[in-house]
C-alpha cells in the first residue's frame, strides 16, 4: 500500500454552469481570441467539447486549454493487458440479467493486493449503452494505491463519485480537487485524471451517465432558494506540471472496453483555461433540504442535489438524490419512506451513519438495489418501532447520517459478478418477513381533520 500523500490546500472556482477562467502564470490566456497564431509562453491552443458545436447555447458545454503539450502528442492506442472484466458501459443479455428481487450488498472489502482507482472500480448494474449514447452504469471502487505515472480517460460519459472511505486527491487538466467523503466530485467525459490516496485505502460508489450531462434541478414552486445552491459548487484553478516523464500512460475507457497509449510527459501540463466545460466538487452537508412541516412523507424527489434529464419533461436518466440530516415534525404521519413500487429503478448506498428506513443491515459502504415496480419500503423493526410511538411523538432530528440515491427511468441489468459476489446478502429479503397483519376490522383510526378534537 502507498504511503499517504499530503492532500494540500487548493484554490478553487466557485458556481455552477459559469463560463471560468484560470491561469497558473500571469497573462497565460489569450486576449480577444482563442486561438491565436502564436500563444502566449508558446504554448498549444486545444480546445475540448463536451456537447456537439450546435447544441443551443444555454446547454452547449466546451473549454480552452493551453498547454505545453498538446495531447494529441502518444503513441497509438493499444488494448490494455490486464483489462479489468469487472467494467461494462454496453449492457445485454449477452453480458447482464434482469432481476426483480430486492438485492442488497455488504461493504465490498478494500483488496490486500496493490489496487489502483482503475483497476478497483466494478460494475453492479446498468442499462443502455455508451454506444447508443444513452444509458447509465452503477460502479463502485475499492483502492489501496495511488495512480502513478498514469492518466485515466473515460470516453463513455461522464462520472459521478461518491467517496465513501478515504479522501481522494484528483488532479485533472483543469487543476487539482481534494475530496473528502460527504462530498461528491463529477468528471466529464473525457478529461484526464489521476485519483491519488492521501489516506490509504478507499472505497465508494460511481455513477456513469452516456449521451447527457449533470444539471441542478429546476425548483419550481419552491422558488428561487433552497436544495443545492450553484455557487457551493468549486471548480479547480489551473495548475500544471512541466517535466520529462518517460513511459507515461493514458488509460482510455472507450466502449467499456480500456487502452493504453504511451507518452513522454504528463498529461497535466494545461497552464492556462476559460470554459464552461470543466470537473467540480460538491460539499454535501451544504444542501439546504425541505421537508413536510405538518403532515405526510415528501417524495424523495425534493431532495435531489444533481439530474440528468432525458428528453421527456420531468423523467430522468439518473438523479442523485441525498437524505442528509433533518428535522422530522410532521403531525399523524408514518415519517420514515412509506412503502411503495416505482416506475423508476433506485439504487441507494450509504456514506455514513444509518438510514432511517433500514435498522439493521444497511451499513456504511454498502448498497440496494430496488427495480422497477420492485417493492420495497422500511424494515419490520422500522416500521414497528415507529407505530408504537403513536401520534404524541414530538419534532426529532436524523444526525450524524448521509445515504444517497441514483434513480433512474431505465431498468438495470445486474452484472454476473455482483450477483455471485460474496458481500450480496441473501438474507435481505428477511427483513420484511416478519411484517404482520395490524388488520382490525372493530377499530377505526381517526381521520386527519379530526385528530386532536
Amino acid at each position: 500500500m502507498d504511503e499517504p500523500e499530503p492532500a494540500g490546500d487548493f484554490d478553487y472556482l466557485s458556481g455552477f454552469g459559469n463560463h471560468f477562467s484560470s491561469e497558473a502564470l500571469p497573462g497565460a490566456l489569450p486576449a480577444d481570441q482563442n486561438s491565436p497564431l502564436i500563444c502566449p509562453y508558446g504554448l498549444y491552443a486545444e480546445q475540448i467539447s463536451g456537447t456537439s458545436f450546435t447544441t443551443p447555447r444555454s446547454h452547449n458545454l466546451f473549454s480552452w486549454f493551453y498547454r505545453i503539450k498538446p495531447s494529441v502528442t502518444h503513441e497509438p492506442f493499444k488494448a490494455r493487458v490486464p483489462s479489468n472484466e469487472r467494467l461494462l458501459s454496453e449492457f445485454s443479455q449477452s453480458n447482464s440479467t434482469t432481476n426483480p428481487t430486492q438485492l442488497r450488498w455488504k461493504p465490498v472489502e478494500i483488496p490486500d493486493s496493490p489496487t489502483d482507482f482503475i483497476d478497483g472500480l466494478f460494475t453492479l448494474c446498468g442499462s443502455g449503452s455508451s454506444f447508443m449514447r444513452h444509458g447509465y452504469a452503477i460502479h463502485m471502487y475499492t483502492a489501496n494505491k495511488s495512480m502513478d505515472k498514469c492518466a485515466f480517460c473515460n470516453a463513455d460519459g461522464d462520472f459521478l463519485i461518491v467517496p465513501q472511505q478515504g479522501r481522494l486527491v484528483i488532479t485533472t487538466e483543469c487543476g487539482r480537487l481534494n475530496v473528502s467523503p460527504g462530498e461528491i466530485v463529477i468528471l466529464p467525459q473525457g478529461f484526464r485524471f489521476s485519483v491519488n490516496l492521501p489516506d490509504g485505502p478507499s472505497r465508494g460508489y460511481v455513477s456513469e451517465i452516456f449521451g447527457t450531462h449533470f444539471r441542478i434541478p429546476d425548483l419550481g414552486p419552491i422558488g428561487a432558494n433552497g436544495l443545492a445552491s450553484p455557487r457551493d459548487f468549486l471548480v479547480p484553478t489551473a495548475w500544471y506540471e512541466d517535466k520529462l516523464n518517460p513511459g507515461y500512460t493514458i488509460v482510455q475507457k472507450f466502449g467499456g472496453e480500456l487502452f493504453v497509449a504511451v507518452q513522454d510527459f504528463s498529461p497535466f501540463n494545461v497552464v492556462a483555461w476559460h470554459g464552461n466545460y470543466v470537473p467540480y466538487k460538491y460539499d454535501l452537508k451544504k444542501f439546504c433540504p425541505y421537508n413536510t412541516v405538518l403532515f405526510d412523507h415528501s417524495d424523495p424527489s425534493i431532495n435531489t442535489v444533481l439530474t440528468a434529464p432525458t428528453d421527456k419533461p420531468g423523467v430522468a436518466l439518473l438523479d442523485f438524490v441525498i437524505f442528509p440530516p433533518r428535522w422530522l415534525v410532521a403531525e399523524h404521519t408514518f415519517r420514515p419512506p412509506y412503502y411503495h413500487r416505482n416506475c423508476m429503478s433506485e439504487f441507494m448506498g450509504l456514506v455514513y451513519g444509518g438510514y432511517e428506513a433500514k435498522v439493521d443491515g444497511f451499513l456504511p459502504g454498502g448498497a440496494s438495489l430496488h427495480n422497477c415496480m420492485t417493492p420495497h419500503g422500511p424494515d419490520t423493526k422500522s416500521y414497528e418501532a415507529t407505530i408504537a410511538r403513536g401520534n404524541d411523538v414530538g419534532p426529532s432530528k436524523i444526525t450524524g447520517t448521509m445515504a444517497f440515491m441514483f434513480e433512474s427511468c431505465l431498468i438495470p441489468r445486474v452484472t454476473p459478478w455482483s450477483l455471485q459476489s460474496p458481500f450480496l446478502d441473501h438474507d435481505y429479503y428477511r427483513c420484511w418477513i416478519g411484517l404482520k397483519s395490524h388488520f382490525n376490522q372493530e377499530s377505526q383510526v381517526p381521520n386527519l381533520q379530526n385528530n386532536g378534537k
